[in-house]
């Protein structure tokens, strides 16, 4: 049984996490835990908290906030009781947020992330550079979603041989093994001007052992114009990506990457690190 959080901010239900969740619990049991934040922006929870120096107090909700989350956390229990779902939840965050969340991080398998809110001004500034603060602090795996998507029959693993990239692979194959049996991809992704796949041998000797409807396929584009023109079509997919190396795959996590695939293409995307 896996323990999964799910985040949601007051006024907002995150259906599409929800019902990711319920796939899973499907397959096989899991244990789901609904954190309810004030409806502040996900990245002012944390990147504030580590930006100032000190740490950010959530300010507590207002009563109509309080009515709006009440009635959420009325539909997550419903839902969940409905499903069969085993759950706890979480409410009440009027202290430390950020070491709140990554402590219920530290302690899960899986995060799942998915409100319209989440994505509302993705591109816009610096909430780009937020979001990568968000994924490179929690201390368990994490499914971003968007609010509508197919879910994934496909499975593509980003891989530019880095450590990161190999490690986010493993992660999804021990905590996603429901979706071992999709056709699943191997994709490679230049790090540099060779054109070898770095140990190539090695990469498809661990995926192939998990992944019986495996192919490899070598992206010889430049990933950071034309990767999300390849993924386009590909919105039955989950793409699998370890994070913030100093690689191709970080590359992806500009601009660029956040509003094109996650925005306009509409997969869920899991990334994992050390």
């Amino acid at each position: 049984m896996k323990k999964i959080i799910l985040a949601f901010d007051s006024v907002h239900f995150a259906q599409s996490a929800f019902d990711f969740a319920e796939k899973l619990n499907e397959k096989q049991p899991i244990l789901l835990v609904g954190l309810f934040l004030p409806q502040i922006s996900y990245a002012n929870v944390w990147s504030y908290g580590d930006g100032i120096g000190g740490p950010l107090f959530i300010p507590s909700l207002e009563e109509s906030e309080s009515e709006y989350a009440e009635k959420n956390i009325e539909k997550f229990e419903r839902l969940c009781q409905l499903n069969q779902i085993d759950y706890t939840v979480r409410k009440d965050f009027n202290g430390l947020a950020l070491q709140e969340i990554k402590k219920e991080s530290r302690f899960a398998d899986l995060m799942l992330v998915g409100s319209q809110t989440f994505y509302e001004n993705i591109g816009i500034g610096e909430t780009s550079s937020y979001l990568k603060e968000t994924l490179h602090d929690v201390e368990c795996s994490t499914i971003v979603l968007p609010d509508e998507y197919v879910y994934p029959t496909k499975n593509i693993l980003a891989y530019d041989g880095s450590p990161s990239s190999v490690y986010a692979i493993k992660q999804f194959i021990y905590l996603m093994p429901e979706l071992a049996d999709n056709q699943t991809v191997l994709l490679h992704l230049k790090s540099d001007e060779k054109d070898e796949i770095l140990d190539e041998s090695y990469i498809e000797e661990l995926a192939g052992r998990h992944f019986k409807n495996l192919t490899v396929t070598k992206l010889d584009l430049d990933p950071k114009k034309y990767f999300a023109t390849w993924v386009s079509d590909k919105k039955d997919s989950i793409l699998v990506s370890g994070s913030f190396s100093r690689s191709a795959i970080s590359t992806l996590f500009k601009k660029s990457f956040i509003s094109d695939v996650l925005k306009e293409h509409k997969i869920p995307l899991f990334i994992s690190h050390k």
